[in-house]
């Protein structure tokens, strides 16, 4: 499975799911039995990859501005979020990621931001193809700290400074 098969499997199934993140896990693992087991791994190794990619402290203060905080548990339902988005919202994101100010329609704290079962999704396939647990995708692990410069979320003003464009549109203050 190449990068552009992942990010069409990621498309089909989000706007099935009319952007619902749980309804998008079901039908992204209905999508995913539909496949052979190593396409299956293929597709976990290119989940894996951008999740640990978007391990940045940026990213990490964009969902903070988005979800008016945002834990270590939270970060990670977001990343998981964040590429369930598709393509282009996720390299905006870790690109730039106060760009998700333009790259967003909407933001419902309530339903968006979260998608926790959505990386659990190519396991559930992988299982439900094979009958064993997803094994090693042989990718290395997420670094113990994420890339860039740390920061206080805990700071309004700092996160107003640091994304301006998502202030504007979903802070708090």
């Amino acid at each position: 499975m190449d990068e552009t098969e992942f990010w069409e499997i990621i498309d089909n199934t989000r706007e099935a799911a009319e952007g619902d993140p749980e309804d998008h896990a079901d039908l992204l693992v209905e999508r995913l039995v539909q496949l052979d087991p190593e396409s299956v791994l293929d597709f976990a190794r290119h989940f894996e990859a951008r999740y640990n990619r978007a391990y940045r402290w940026d990213v990490w203060g964009a969902a903070a501005v988005l979800l008016g905080g945002a834990s270590d548990d939270a970060f990670d339902f977001f990343r998981c979020w964040l590429i369930g988005q598709g393509r282009e919202v996720f390299e905006g994101a870790v690109h730039d990621p106060d760009s998700l100010a333009d790259l967003l329609d909407d933001f419902d704290e309530e339903v968006d931001g979260d998608a926790e079962e959505l990386g659990y999704s190519a396991d559930e396939a992988y299982e439900q193809l094979t009958g064993i647990v997803t094994p090693d995708l042989g990718l290395p692990p997420q670094p113990t700290e994420p890339e860039g410069t740390p920061f206080a979320f805990e700071d309004d003003t700092a996160l107003a400074q640091r994304f301006p464009l998502l202030w504007e549109r979903f802070g708090t203050a």
